[in-house]
């Protein structure tokens, strides 16, 4: 592993690794993303490499003193014969929090990707804040996923019947694996509330709503495991 840096809210430390994969933590080393904060995140895996990252606790947004909105921008990299597991644990929208976050993708043509995104809204006992996740994934630099979530005040018709339905916890499993081109995933439901579909490109997507973070959790262990 050439670089690992980090600074501010985020401490970066490399940990045991596992099936041969390079493993990194990112630690948090204060409170953050706060109001007006902007947080970026960059990892590149070069060419035939496999890297893990994960976080070692949560990531809460809360409500700071700035005005406006934090940023949290994540840029993902993967070379030709590459293999990249974003775990992260799950973001939390704590009540008067705004956040923006953006997660972009650049995969290579034979590259492999396990992205993992889970969002709570709200503590327990609370409302939660504005939250806007977009995630952008391009393969050999062509579309494969482009979409936008929006909850919490000022979302139309984020907890209604067509969206969350009173649920309070939202994630997703997207895998991407040129092993997709023969043998594609087919669709199935993994729970009342949870269902894998294909995408082209080739790759599967897993989305989930569950009642907290516990239950969202198995459903995308589920998918995990159906899509092996």
């Amino acid at each position: 592993m050439p670089v690992l840096a980090g600074s501010g809210p985020l401490a970066l430390r490399r940990t045991r690794g596992v099936g041969g994969a390079a493993c990194v933590t990112v630690v948090g080393a204060m409170s953050a993303p706060l109001g007006g904060d902007r947080i970026a995140l960059e990892a590149t895996v070069g060419p035939g490499a496999r890297l893990r990252i994960g976080s070692a606790a949560a990531t809460i947004a809360l409500p700071g003193r700035a005005a406006g909105p934090a940023h949290y921008e994540i840029r993902l990299t993967v070379a030709d014969g590459a293999a990249l597991h974003w775990l992260p644990e799950p973001l939390i929208s704590a009540h008067g929090s705004e956040l923006l976050m953006t997660t972009r993708v650049e995969l290579a043509p034979t590259a492999r990707l396990v992205l993992r995104e889970e969002q709570i809204l709200g503590r327990t006992g609370e409302s939660p804040g504005q939250l806007t996740s977009r995630l952008t994934v391009h393969r050999a630099g062509r579309p494969l996923l482009d979409q936008e979530l929006a909850h919490g005040p000022g979302a139309p018709g984020w907890d209604g019947g067509a969206v969350l339905g009173g649920h309070r916890a939202v994630g997703q499993l997207l895998v991407v694996d040129p092993a997709f081109d023969t043998r594609p995933i087919a669709p199935r439901r993994l729970a009342e509330t949870a269902v894998l579909t294909p995408l082209t490109g080739p790759a599967a997507l897993a989305t989930a709503v569950a009642r907290d973070a516990l239950h969202l959790r198995r459903a995308l262990d589920a998918a995990a495991a159906a899509v092996g």
